[in-house]
């Protein structure tokens, strides 16, 4: 935890409830358990943003884009925070969300896509161990036509812990020409773990591409054994193999100093599990 405040430290802070964001922004902000933050990026405006959570509250976070502008959100739980974040996107605008939660959390994301060639990227993960119940809910809402989303959120479930991820795309009437993708992926590492996963799609147009898959298995057995046979202990190829799961993730948030440090409280974290 402390490697990744002192790398938050070095960011700006957005201490405020409102963050404007009138250029291009060299250096990322930073925001530490808001418990309102509004971020504004005029057209053609683009910035690099952390919220981290590490304290047991509530937190709105409303991000709103111009036309063509570009963000990239990183949103990191290590407390049981419940959370609400809607993004608004206008006409050729770029939004990528990073969600980590390495702690019990409840994450909430409302992805309005409102002007043409807007898109929206989000990846997320959860890594439950314990006693632990990580939610993570997403509405992606394509409201007009030439939009592009991607959401591809990963799972980790140990002792008797939960995991639930609830995905909705909705296509309006007119957003023709949509191309939305949705997939959620889990791995059970006892049987007392429980993850439940539901995307769903809701479509009123017909010139469309979307896809959404969901599935909940336990580790690679093969994989394991065939490092174990190369002189790793079993816990060594667990860990390997969960790394490499949630890792691809984790590596999107597009910070490099912070990615590999929230990557190495994941692989301490997937000890415990």
């Amino acid at each position: 935890m402390e490697a990744i405040l002192d790398i938050i430290r070095r960011f700006r802070p957005a201490d405020g409830e409102v963050l404007r964001i009138d250029g291009a922004a060299a250096e990322p902000f930073a925001a530490v358990d808001p418990r309102k933050l509004r971020i504004e990026a005029v057209a053609g405006a683009s910035a690099r943003i952390v919220v981290l959570h590490t304290a047991a509250d509530m937190s709105v976070v409303e991000v709103e884009l111009g036309e063509e502008a570009q963000l990239e959100l990183t949103e990191l739980f290590t407390a049981e925070a419940f959370a609400e974040v809607s993004v608004k996107q206008a006409a050729r605008s770029r939004c990528r969300l990073t969600t980590v939660q390495l702690s019990s959390a409840n994450a909430s994301y409302r992805i309005d896509l409102d002007g043409a060639d807007a898109e929206n990227e989000l990846g997320g993960v959860f890594l439950a161990a314990g006693e632990e119940h990580c939610v993570l809910k997403l509405h992606t809402v394509h409201n007009v036509a030439d939009c592009r989303s991607d959401s591809y959120v990963k799972g980790v479930a140990g002792g008797q812990a939960v995991g639930e991820f609830c995905g909705m795309v909705y296509v309006a009437p007119d957003a023709q020409r949509t191309d939305a993708r949705q997939q959620s992926r889990n791995i059970l590492l006892s049987r007392t773990a429980r993850i439940t996963t539901q995307p769903q799609l809701e479509i009123y147009a017909d010139d469309v591409k979307c896809s959404h898959g969901a599935t909940v298995g336990q580790m690679d057995a093969e994989a394991i054994l065939y490092m174990r046979q190369r002189g790793l202990s079993e816990a060594q190829a667990r860990r390997l193999q969960i790394e490499g799961f949630v890792g691809d993730v984790v590596t999107r948030c597009g910070i490099e100093p912070l990615c590999g440090a929230i990557l190495e409280r994941a692989a301490a974290k997937i000890e415990t599990l």
